[in-house]
């Protein structure tokens, strides 16, 4: 008996692109763009919303004699005729158990099991579509590509094989950029791919920019989809300007057929945190908006709110709904420290977006200062430092999702001005001074194994240091040896195990802060015996030069330093006093730009940068605000 197997095949174009792209001389696949970027994680099923079960079957459940008798066409009962006239011989219980939906269909459940059918007609399915499917009926795997997977994600849904779609969904998170992710996340949203559509829609968010200046997906949108991504208060946008930018691009495409949006699209933009100027003089001059008479009318609170800003200094009321702050895609936390005569176990965490810190309660119960901290697979560890009575060699994790401290191995010498960084995967503890003298030995850490282990020894001994990761390898300048300040740098490569010494700053440098940023370090800061410096310099690694940047608008030493919305940060310090001051380095344009200052005056602290994180908003000033609501309405 032969069923029929007919219906509508949705081939929707929201991969095109994927589908669509260029192929090198005799290939014959799609070559896919490459853009490096993050790729966002999947969970344990790709669709939430399905069994897990039939997706995850080991090696074990497909023997490879069954692929052997399909092969060979041997002992089979049944057949799939597909579009293009191919017959596709298999073994019907095979299918049945990777496919309730082939299962019904054979033991004809659909009229009540009074015939079985021994072959089914797939009417819109062609057999290059189908081929897959049955490769992973008989192996557990498909070939899924960029040619196919438009076609197969939809087949496999409709057939109930939930293996093929998840092999699709991960093909598509791999394969996801900025040019093709709005078509993915809406390819995901059809076909009920609930976890491929969360993974989309936080990729879409956090890329935002790269988006904007892409993905030509963007401008086929529609108005309220448009809408529910800039109104999202995790979209990843530095400034609003951008917002701005992509409506007007949006509304370019279409004027006539677009312009009647505007108003919805312009309530997404939070102008009380851009500037009079941008509103008036890029905003209100906007042609659509120029000529309507409305648009301009509605936008006058929010000339009014910037003009009230800009006469109080600038200073801008967070709490109102013109100037709500985004959930920003990194968080700063500053950990411990010098602060009123005493080391603190504080955290603080700074919200970008707002320019904003906020006190933490997630606080340790041992305070520390001139110590270590770096962040490792989502955790903060904190390695090392003084308390006012011990120099530690002890190692403490913090998870900022669960918010818990927890003890971990101790490395093999007392460590207080320690240098730290990561590399491979690993924690680089160097130098410092463990209470007696100052050292030149290192080590490293294996969080997966919980241990350390000693490395060769620095060419000189150097505590107050600092070190950065660039190349893959392990760069430390400045810090003091116990009878002088140090102006000296050297690398050490973990490929050869050996330090080799680099051209000297142009500053003796202790207590000073090294950081990497877009292939070049940067020495910031310090005490050269004299006083506290405001200068820094720049090390290029191709030439073996350092040159001096544009001083800062503070002298500090004993600071922390991070790597923030592309930006250089440095946070607090000593510079005769101890200081709450934060400032940030803008590489493009080679300027220093003051930040808002931390609540507690603090030196000796270190910072770290966790991105990407599922409980970003926690600690956002957003959610501060939030809190003041709820206990303002109580």
């Amino acid at each position: 008996m032969e069923l029929d197997l007919t219906g509508t095949m949705h081939n929707k174009k929201g991969l095109a692109r994927l589908a669509r792209a260029p192929q090198p001389p005799g290939s014959t696949e799609a070559a896919l763009p490459s853009i490096p970027l993050p790729i966002p994680t999947l969970g344990a099923s790709a669709c939430a919303h399905r069994p897990a079960a039939t997706g995850s079957r080991s090696e074990a459940h497909f023997p490879q004699v069954w692929n052997e008798l399909r092969l060979n066409q041997q002992l089979c009962d049944g057949a799939i005729r597909c579009a293009d006239g191919k017959v596709l011989k298999v073994h019907r219980a095979i299918l049945s158990a990777v496919s309730p939906y082939f299962k019904a269909l054979f033991t004809n459940s659909f009229s009540g099991g009074q015939h079985e059918a021994s072959e089914v007609r797939l009417a819109e399915a062609s057999s290059d579509v189908v081929r897959p499917i049955l490769d992973y009926a008989y192996t557990g795997q498909c070939g899924v590509t960029a040619r196919n997977v438009e076609r197969l994600l939809p087949l496999a849904d409709r057939l109930d094989v939930v293996g093929v779609v998840q092999q699709c969904c991960h093909f598509l998170l791999r394969e996801m950029q900025p040019d093709n992710c709005l078509g993915i996340f809406r390819f995901a949203q059809q076909y009920f791919c609930s976890d491929l559509e969360a993974s989309g829609r936080r990729f879409i968010l956090h890329h935002f920019r790269h988006i904007l200046h892409e993905s030509a997906e963007l401008y086929d949108l529609q108005a309220g989809e448009l809408c529910r991504l800039l109104s999202d208060d995790e979209l990843n946008a530095r400034s609003e300007d951008l917002v701005f930018e992509a409506i007007r691009r949006w509304v370019d495409r279409d004027v006539p057929g677009r312009r009647q949006h505007l108003a919805d699209l312009l309530a997404c933009v939070r102008f009380g945190l851009t500037s009079l100027p941008f509103l008036q003089n890029t905003v209100l001059q906007y042609g659509p908006i120029g000529e309507d008479q409305v648009l301009q009318e509605a936008l006058a609170p929010a000339r009014a709110f910037l003009a009230d800003a800009e006469a109080k200094g600038g200073d801008v009321d967070l709490r109102n709904p013109l100037a709500r702050p985004r959930v920003p895609h990194e968080i700063l936390f500053a950990v411990g420290g010098w602060s009123a005569s005493s080391p603190t176990n504080s955290v603080e965490t700074y919200d970008c977006r707002a320019n904003r810190w906020c006190l933490s309660f997630s606080t340790d119960t041992q305070p520390r200062a001139y110590h270590g901290l770096v962040e490792l697979d989502g955790l903060i560890y904190m390695i090392g430092g003084f308390d006012g009575v011990e120099h530690h060699n002890t190692v403490r994790s913090f998870n900022p999702v669960t918010r818990e401290w927890r003890e971990q191995a101790c490395m093999y010498q007392a460590r207080c001005y320690v240098s730290v960084c990561t590399l491979g995967g690993e924690i680089y503890a160097v130098g410092g001074f463990d209470g007696r003298s100052r050292m030149k030995s290192a080590e490293t850490y294996d969080p997966q194994k919980n241990q350390w282990r000693l490395i060769p020894s620095m060419n000189r001994a150097r505590s107050d240091a600092s070190a950065a990761t660039l190349n893959n390898k392990v760069y430390i300048a400045g810090g003091f040896n116990g009878q002088e300040l140090l102006s000296c740098a050297e690398v050490f490569d973990p490929g050869t195990l050996q330090w080799t010494c680099i051209t000297r700053m142009q500053n003796l440098r202790s207590g000073v802060s090294l950081l990497a940023h877009r292939g070049y370090l940067y020495a910031l800061g310090g005490f050269n015996g004299n006083g506290r410096l405001k200068s820094g310099e720049r090390y290029d690694p191709m030439v073996d030069m350092w040159q001096p940047i544009p001083d800062m608008l503070h002298p500090r030493s004993n600071f922390a330093a991070v790597i923030l919305d592309d930006h250089i940060y440095v946070i607090g310090g000593f510079n005769g006093v101890i200081i709450p001051n934060t400032e940030c380095f803008d590489v493009d344009s080679n300027k220093w730009r003051e930040a808002n200052m931390m609540n507690l005056n603090r030196s000796a602290l270190s910072a770290v940068v966790l991105s990407g994180l599922p409980t970003a908003e926690e600690y956002s000033y957003l959610q501060l605000l939030q809190q003041e609501q709820c206990v303002e309405v109580q």
